[in-house]
């Protein structure tokens, strides 16, 4: 039984890392079919019908092409800077459900790697070393740009950190748990923390942005003031890791907010479904349901890279500790007084 049990964990497990991966590379076509489409262009079309295997040309260039190694005298964290950037974006996927159960050959299949019951702490721990892979990379690549691109990501990370850490408080307080299972169990049919906490999903959204360096938070690699950044001294597929961590982590923190916010995979009708549909078809809806949720936000990743312009390092610092920290304690105290009357 317990080998059965390892056996589906780890399927379970290949699975999540094959999907992540496979997100992480399409949304890099998404993004550029979105800017088309925005810029009212047609955007990449000659790889496969439509451009469809334009990422895996992508991905095909950056292994083909030289690595270059800067002189710099810390070659080996050189290396393992995109490495744990790579490895971190991948971790924390392990602990997110995607949905409740599947019945397969008789045996109930949980839609888990794995169920801890400090899931959040997990996750915020993985998000907060994730950030040494960005920071040791730009110090060793001994370039000036680079180490100013790793100075400004770990301040900006350890700034909106604490007001996403925050605004989850609030939510953690409402369902008495740290399990993301629990957290998603407790949204049943519509009833989302997004109508219970709208300003804790617009505190964490913001700082989604900023936790995953995207716009109009992009300060560590802009190219106006810093060439790329981190990415300065990096090519070949040391420079792909870093790009696809970025993607990996947009596709986490999408299916993050879908689940503490948007009721993870519940739906309306998700109890009638199971009545009369079955438990496997209600489920199967329901994995469904949550990636359609995941590719909306996707999509709002993109849609603000290519409408918003790139905040003022001032501005950023201003926004993170003058206003979404303050916001997200004030949230913190009005859920504590509604939840103390309501007791």
């Amino acid at each position: 039984m317990e080998q059965a049990i390892i056996i589906e964990k780890g399927v379970i497990i290949l699975i999540v890392f094959a999907i992540t991966m496979l997100f992480a590379m399409y949304c890099t076509l998404a993004e550029r079919k979105i800017a088309a489409w925005i810029q009212d262009r047609r955007g990449p079309n000659r790889a496969g019908p439509g451009g469809l295997f334009q990422p895996l040309a992508d991905g095909l260039k950056l292994f083909s092409k030289e690595e270059f190694m800067p002189n710099t005298p810390n070659t080996f964290l050189f290396v393992l800077g995109p490495t744990i950037s790579m490895t971190m974006a991948l971790m924390t996927s392990a602990v997110i459900p995607w949905g409740t159960s599947l019945e397969i050959g008789g045996r109930t299949v949980i839609l888990q790697a794995t169920d801890i019951n400090v899931a959040m702490l997990y996750v915020f721990a993985v998000l907060s070393v994730s950030v040494y892979g960005i920071m040791i990379g730009g110090w060793a690549s001994n370039n000036k740009y680079s180490l100013m691109s790793a100075m400004r990501v770990a301040s900006q990370m350890i700034s909106y950190e604490i007001a996403m850490g925050l605004s989850i408080i609030a939510v953690i307080m409402m369902t008495s748990s740290m399990s993301l299972s629990d957290i998603a169990a407790s949204q049943n049919e519509m009833q989302w923390n997004i109508f219970y906490q709208p300003l804790a999903f617009f505190i964490f959204l913001v700082c989604s942005f900023a936790e995953t360096n995207r716009t109009p938070f992009d300060l560590a690699e802009c190219e106006q003031e810093l060439i790329g950044g981190y990415h300065t001294e990096y090519s070949s597929m040391r420079m792909g890791f870093f790009l696809f961590a970025e993607y990996a982590a947009m596709f986490i923190s999408s299916t993050l907010l879908a689940i503490i916010f948007l009721g993870a995979y519940n739906y309306p009708g998700m109890t009638w479904a199971a009545e009369n549909w079955g438990t496997n078809a209600a489920n199967g809806i329901g994995i469904a349901v949550l990636f359609i949720k995941i590719c909306f936000f996707l999509f709002l990743y993109m849609w603000v890279r290519w409408t918003i312009p790139r905040f003022r390092y001032d501005q950023l610092m201003n926004l993170g500790w003058k206003t979404l920290i303050p916001l997200a304690i004030i949230n913190i105290i009005i859920t504590a007084v509604v939840i103390l009357l309501n007791q």
